[in-house]
């Protein structure tokens, strides 16, 4: 009799943006945190996707032998050949340059298969149609934009095309650059996670626009002067939150520290400004606590 294995329903896509030199994943599952199992990537090494009765260890695994200079074909050559359970493994491989390999085992359960393109490799197993990793590949090729819009974009449409024939539960979206962390400490530029929810998807774009917020920094042609309005608007909700004991009518040292201790405490300090303005997309914060 043979053996039963668990079935991990999985579509993901691994996509490269040789402009920012940005390599990332996206993937939805009918599975309890699919962001602990299947991406993997590093800065200018490359990204590996492993689903379908994941071997988590094909990730590090395949990191290290294009960190070596393997090909991804050469990667997954290697990483198959003495796995006995290969069959059942679906997984994709995407170097520096943005080449990719993938397999799909022949026990994968249906529909599973994949499509590699231009800078992307999609692939996914117990879907409704192959219409769903279609959607990944041609939404990825035909959208322009920063790589994390392009990914969360493909996700979307692949759920439209079809999807995972058992349903959501769990999404991510892990993207990697030099120094692209937080901080500039560490290269995950992007690791957000929806573990367990009914609109996993939603949800991921949710975080995606708060990740925006809390560390993107603003265009200097958006911010506001703080004076006139501005400043009442501000300083009525400094009064508001316990920082400021009064008006002031002018942007002063207590009322510029009252800001800076709002920041900080809000976890705004990437969109401080030190000189007499603020960003807008804070002051629209602000509003939303009164």
């Amino acid at each position: 009799m043979k053996k039963m294995q668990p079935k991990v329903a999985t579509y993901s896509l691994i996509g490269f943006d040789p402009e920012t030199n940005e390599t990332g994943i996206v993937v939805q599952s009918k599975f309890l945190g699919v962001g602990a199992v299947v991406p993997w990537a590093k800065a200018g090494v490359g990204a590996v996707a492993t689903q379908s009765f994941a071997n988590t260890s094909f990730g590090p695994q395949g990191l290290d032998m294009l960190e070596k200079g393997m090909h991804p074909e050469e990667v997954k050559n290697h990483l198959i050949a003495e796995d006995h359970e290969k069959e059942l493994r679906q997984f994709a491989i995407m170097n520096a340059n943005g080449e990719t390999a993938v397999f799909t085992g022949t026990e994968c359960y249906d529909w599973a298969g994949d499509r590699m393109g231009k800078f992307c490799s999609a692939q996914g197993n117990i879907l409704l149609n192959k219409e769903t990793v279609d959607a990944l590949v041609e939404t990825f090729e035909n959208s322009s934009g920063p790589l994390a819009e392009r990914l969360l974009s493909a996700l979307e449409e692949a759920e439209k095309a079809g999807g995972d024939a058992r349903g959501k539960q769990s999404a991510a979206l892990f993207i990697v650059q030099e120094k692209g962390g937080y901080g500039g400490y560490n290269d995950r530029k992007y690791d957000l996670r929806v573990d367990d929810h009914k609109e996993p998807i939603k949800e991921l774009k949710r975080l995606y626009e708060l990740h925006q917020l809390y560390f993107s920094k603003p265009e200097p042609g958006d911010l506001l002067v703080i004076e006139k309005e501005v400043l009442k608007e501000i300083e009525v909700n400094l009064i508001s939150e316990g920082l400021l004991d009064q008006h002031y009518n002018a942007y002063n040292v207590d009322v510029k520290e009252a800001l800076k201790n709002y920041f900080l405490r809000e976890n705004f300090e990437e969109r401080w400004q030190e000189e007499d303005k603020i960003d807008p997309a804070v002051l629209t914060y602000m509003r939303a606590g009164q």
